[in-house]
């Protein structure tokens, strides 16, 4: 639901992601968070759509994706590689990635696995994720409880989320630092309601969380030694959990050996709340590494 974005599902080695996609100029792939879709780029992707050709997906197990059995399958490197695969269905080779949240997870180990595809490297208010778990602290483990629980075993998340899908999924948007409801587009809160109410959805996000546990963290510790080269960009919100617990940008001083660093007004759904600072901030980034 881009406006002026058209709509298609493409086969990632036998699973099928939907993305939108819209504009001209070097390829953007765009990278959603939980417990969102491809809309949150809905007021961003337009914009960027002036200077780039955008790919703007739902990761696997949200939105109109596919949403496969298991907890192996959601590790950040399938996310990956499903990238990989629609970047080789369009015919790209060389490609600046933006993500937010889990989109921003994705983005980095794609830079880790295909670096040779990643032109620039934009991840949005996160923290690495084996630091955030090894050195947890309980400010962060309060904030980010929804870690924990949607990480417990089948079917005990997925039932107390399943009984009001809006109520527990909305207190997550209005969660992390200074949002509202009316903070997001109306359109867009619909698209993400839409999507969360399917059970499938929901136990593709509680994969999700289960695999950065049981899968990711044991990757992650395996490339504590690895840089990413490419020109790097972190951006976080200002009033967002991750800023007041953290250094977000010392975070990854040691993981991005080519690294720029800014903060955006608003908390972790700067994106939703400030787009044409995100927008603004995000062309700065690319427009002088293209």
């Amino acid at each position: 639901m881009i406006p002026g974005f058209s709509a298609t599902t493409v086969d990632c080695g036998g699973l099928d992601i939907q993305v939108a996609t819209g504009g001209s100029g070097p390829a953007l792939l765009l990278l959603h968070g939980f417990p969102q879709t491809h809309a949150m780029w809905h007021a961003v992707g337009p914009a960027l759509a002036r200077d780039f050709t955008v790919y703007a997906p739902d990761l696997r197990g949200y939105g109109a994706s596919g949403k496969p059995p298991g907890t192996e399958p959601y590790s950040f490197r399938h996310m990956a590689a499903d990238q990989i695969a629609l970047l080789d269905h369009f015919g790209i080779d060389r490609c600046h990635v933006v993500g937010h949240d889990r989109g921003g997870r994705v983005a980095h180990r794609l830079a880790l696995d295909a670096p040779d595809l990643v032109q620039t490297l934009t991840v949005m208010d996160i923290v690495p994720t084996h630091l955030l778990l090894d050195q947890l602290s309980r400010q962060v483990a309060a904030a980010y409880y929804h870690w924990f629980f949607l990480a417990q075993p089948a079917p005990f998340p997925e039932s107390m989320i399943g009984h009001d899908p809006d109520a527990y999924f909305e207190s997550c948007l209005l969660g992390w630092g200074a949002a509202r409801l009316s903070d997001f587009d109306p359109a867009a809160l619909e698209a993400y309601r839409t999507a969360w109410r399917d059970p499938e959805a929901i136990r593709g996000m509680c994969a999700d969380y289960r695999a950065a546990l049981q899968i990711d963290f044991d990757l992650d510790a395996a490339d504590l030694d690895r840089q990413v080269t490419c020109p790097s960009l972190v951006l976080f919100g200002a009033d967002g959990a991750m800023a007041k617990s953290y250094d977000v940008p010392g975070t990854w001083a040691d993981r991005l050996s080519n690294m720029t660093h800014g903060a955006v007004p608003g908390g972790h759904f700067f994106v939703d709340q400030h787009p044409d600072a995100t927008t603004k901030t995000l062309l700065a980034f690319l427009n002088e590494h293209r």
